[in-house]
């Protein structure tokens, strides 16, 4: 493995949280509030967007992108700067336990990263195209992702992977066979969340509080990632395919035997129907007109992220000593990060301000 790429290890051993909570609740007192974000909406310009965000915790990593220009695409760059370096100052003061928790749960940006990097290759996009999409904030670095991004293909980024001996190269490796033969990502990114989901739910079996809590968060990751695969076989009208081979398990809610039944219905309509019983019901039912009018399933994909978003902000509520409060606060920056993104993109192409509004996510 390379260098980089090595586990952070926590600063403190044991399973006491007072100290990593006392920190964390620090830091959220200076995320940002909505009427802050109203005023980067009003803003005039991307300039005035600038000065604004500078006086903010983001000052630091502003400075230092700016000097490239002061555009949108600097500032997008400083806020995954800024992110990835939260993450990784939170996981140097956690104890022992709450450092393998949260390290495992963020290993679906590793999974994210190698996907858009494979996606990338397939598209012939170029290494600083595909650098623009990718968010370091899992165990690999963006030193790592970036050596991968310059490979010339997708086989040579699986050969790189497992020259390195990445955790995922078996997988990637297995996959790629079905790559071969099909000249379809599908089966290879498929391999990639099966090996995480695998991964993830070995890791997080362990008794206790904490590690229940972890797994209700992956648990929803895995439901999430079962729906829009769903979705995904109504918008293709894929008759011909086995959807079961694409089904992850390890989700409370979507078992094998509903998921099938959800991926023979005949519409969506008839899925959002019988999604009405379950936790995921009302948040797909609320952007179900809004389906409608941009026909697109990344509709249903955004309202899953946010509700699993929710689920992670309320968790630090539940058990104040516990790593609840480090995994909402985690998903609490993203969030902001994600809301800022949307800004200074909606700022750069001219988006009505009521529209920039409508796409944030407010809790």
């Amino acid at each position: 493995m390379s260098a980089s790429a090595a586990k952070r290890k926590p600063a403190q051993g044991g399973k006491d949280y007072g100290y990593a909570n006392a920190r964390i609740r620090g830091m959220r007192s200076h995320l940002l509030d909505s009427s802050f974000l109203d005023g980067l909406i009003a803003a005039s310009d991307i300039s005035r967007l600038i000065q604004d965000l500078s006086e903010t915790g983001y000052g630091p990593d502003l400075e230092e992108q700016i000097i490239h220009g002061r555009t949108a695409a600097t500032v997008d760059e400083a806020l995954k700067v800024n992110m990835v370096r939260t993450y990784q100052k939170v996981l140097g003061f956690l104890n022992e336990e709450g450092a393998y928790l949260v390290t495992t749960l963020l290993g679906r940006w590793d999974v994210f990263n190698l996907k858009t990097i494979l996606r990338g290759k397939q598209m012939q996009l170029s290494a600083e195209e595909i650098n623009e999409g990718l968010m370091a904030a899992g165990q690999l670095s963006f030193v790592d992702l970036e050596a991968l991004a310059m490979q010339q293909d997708v086989k040579a980024v699986v050969d790189t992977a497992a020259t390195w001996g990445l955790p995922y190269a078996s997988a990637l490796r297995s996959g790629y066979a079905s790559f071969l033969k099909s000249g379809e990502l599908a089966e290879l990114e498929l391999a990639l969340d099966c090996y995480y989901a695998e991964w993830a739910l070995a890791r997080l079996s362990k008794r206790g509080n904490n590690s229940a809590i972890a797994r209700r968060i992956l648990g929803i990751q895995i439901d999430t990632a079962n729906l829009v695969t769903v979705f995904r076989f109504q918008k293709a009208d894929i008759s011909e395919v086995d959807a079961g081979q694409f089904f992850l398990n390890g989700g409370p809610g979507i078992k094998r035997d509903f998921y099938l039944s959800l991926a023979a219905m005949s519409d969506i309509d008839e899925v959002l129907d019988r999604l009405r019983g379950t936790p995921y019901g009302k948040a797909l039912d609320d952007v179900a007109v809004k389906y409608l009018e941009e026909n697109s399933i990344a509709v249903f994909e955004r309202a899953l992220e946010d509700y699993l978003m929710r689920k992670a902000l309320g968790l630090g509520t539940g058990d104040p000593l516990g790593v609840g409060v480090v995994v909402g606060y985690l998903w609490a920056k993203q969030n902001e990060i994600t809301n800022l993104r949307i800004v200074v993109k909606g700022k750069s192409v001219g988006m009505p301000e009521a529209r920039v509004r409508g796409e944030l996510i407010l809790v």
